[in-house]
């Protein structure tokens, strides 16, 4: 009897921050009108605070493809953008402010945050950071796992294709994708340990809670885990992308691997499952040079360029976007490897600034401007 074929329906978690348009800085204290009126026009579970009070998360409703997904994005981004607006603030979707102080920063008064902020001291009080989280219906547990131990392998093509990240705290960090540098601070972290089976995993979490180390799943952050609340695998390595077509490209390529690598399982074959170790590097690799470096194809073993890599993950899905009616998205991840990411062009407007005469908060200051207009693109 075959294995019946997953739903592959698709949710999509953006954190953004809130900006003061004037002095383009994190606005510490925004007002707690923003979320009250954001959760009274759209469903109040699709929007939620974050940790920091600078913060703002929005989740997409469950959806049946990459098209519905768009439709759900762009209405929550734009009506969260609207209402930051009418309170004089605006949205901006980036994984790091470029030059905002975490020690002026306030965390959200609330349950959860307040045992994390007492757990985790000055850990968490700089995770003054933003990510996109993908959550693809896989509803087998046993199949979830299996699955999650062989897309890993594709998880830094994904994060060098996102990243938005270059600055901390007014300096250049030398990194695409520094908020994974201040995540990686935080305990159970980075790329998933592989598991035989859905109920090893559950054993781990149940360990760790008997314990006394975490209340429930939730609590392991890794970049991709099993849902602790839906039957979904949640890929949580990438950054928040400034321009949403960039967000659904990510989406649909994600949804296509876990569709290509169903079927290899159907037809009895696999995606080979390397070491965590090795596929850490590769993620460490599209942290620092993003799309434009290299990152190591195993199989050699060597450094391949990192859109040559994107290429072939073009071709394995092909029959997949055919079938998730997401081909657009997925080939629009040629465009980003020709434009460059939001940390590229943000790099790119610095540079450019400095170089004709801006001062170095005068050039902080329009790669503000450019993501908020980024943020804003394209939307309904």
């Amino acid at each position: 009897m075959k294995l019946k074929p997953p739903g592959f329906t698709i949710g999509i978690e953006e954190e953004y921050l809130l900006v003061d348009p004037e002095t383009r800085d994190l606005a510490i204290d925004p007002p707690a009108d923003i979320l009250k009126i954001c959760q009274k026009r759209l469903p109040a579970h699709q929007v939620t605070p974050e940790f920091l009070r600078s913060q703002i998360e929005i989740g997409t409703r469950v959806c049946a493809n990459i098209s519905e997904a768009r439709e759900a994005l762009s209405e929550l981004r734009s009506t969260v953008a609207e209402v930051a607006r009418q309170h004089d603030l605006g949205l901006m979707a980036a994984s790091t402010h470029p030059f905002a102080d975490w020690h002026l920063l306030k965390h959200t008064k609330k349950e959860r945050y307040d045992i994390i902020a007492e757990d985790l001291q000055a850990v968490v009080r700089r995770l003054m950071i933003c990510g996109m989280h993908v959550h693809c219906g896989i509803e087998n547990p046993e199949l979830r796992i299996d699955l999650m131990n062989q897309v890993s392998y594709f998880l830094p093509h994904l994060l060098a294709l996102s990243t938005s990240s270059p600055f901390w705290r007014g300096e250049v960090s030398g990194l695409k994708s520094y908020r994974l540098s201040v995540f990686d601070s935080l305990p159970r972290t980075g790329v998933p340990d592989r598991f035989d089976s859905y109920g090893e995993f559950e054993r781990l979490v149940s360990t760790m809670v008997e314990a006394g180390s975490i209340e429930d799943g939730s609590k392991i952050w890794w970049d991709l885990r099993p849902s602790n609340k839906f039957p979904t695998l949640e890929m949580r390595m990438t950054d928040v992308c400034s321009l949403m077509e960039d967000t659904l490209c990510i989406a649909a390529i994600y949804a296509c691997l876990l569709r290509m690598l169903f079927r290899l399982r159907r037809n009895n074959q696999r995606w080979r499952v390397y070491p965590t170790t090795l596929v850490a590097e590769n993620r460490w690799l599209a942290q620092r040079f993003g799309v434009e470096g290299d990152l190591i194809d195993f199989g050699i073993p060597g450094p391949v360029p990192t859109s040559e890599l994107v290429e072939e993950i073009i071709g394995l899905v092909e029959e997949d976007a055919e079938a998730l009616d997401c081909m657009d998205e997925v080939l629009h991840a040629r465009t980003i490897l020709k434009r460059g990411t939001s940390a590229e062009r943000q790099l790119k407007t610095y540079r450019d600034a400095l170089e004709a005469g801006s001062e170095n908060r005068e050039a902080l200051n329009l790669v503000v401007d450019q993501v908020l207009q980024e943020t804003v693109t394209g939307l309904n």
